[in-house]
């Protein structure tokens, strides 16, 4: 059995993200939120908070042990981009992009 939480539109760029989510890929849950508290990272709060909804999910929908859960999946997938101009010199412009991702954090629950 497996829960799952989704976060949808963060405005941060999924490079960003998929730094943080490679530290607490398999960790115990536990273990995966001290690893969290202590990055400085902008990504670590959000997925903090998405790993403790995950937890959440597991303990009230699926009546799973929180204890005996670990990572199995954690992901992070572009989302729409938000393009905004920058005026240039001589009447140009330059494009920013500001992207989005989609986190996902899957837990299950050892045997």
């Amino acid at each position: 059995m497996e829960a799952r939480a989704h976060l949808r539109h963060a405005r941060i760029s999924p490079r960003k993200v998929k730094i943080v989510c490679d530290l607490i890929r398999g960790k115990d849950t536990k273990t995966a939120e001290a690893i969290l508290m202590q990055t400085p990272k902008a990504a670590s709060k959000l997925l903090q908070k998405l790993l403790r909804s995950a937890v959440s999910n597991a303990e009230n929908n699926h009546e799973m042990d929180p204890d005996a859960l670990y990572i199995s999946e954690v992901f992070a997938t572009p989302g729409p981009i938000m393009k905004r101009f920058m005026p240039r010199a001589r009447g140009g412009a330059n494009r920013i992009l500001k992207r989005t991702s989609h986190i996902t954090i899957v837990v299950k629950e050892r045997e």
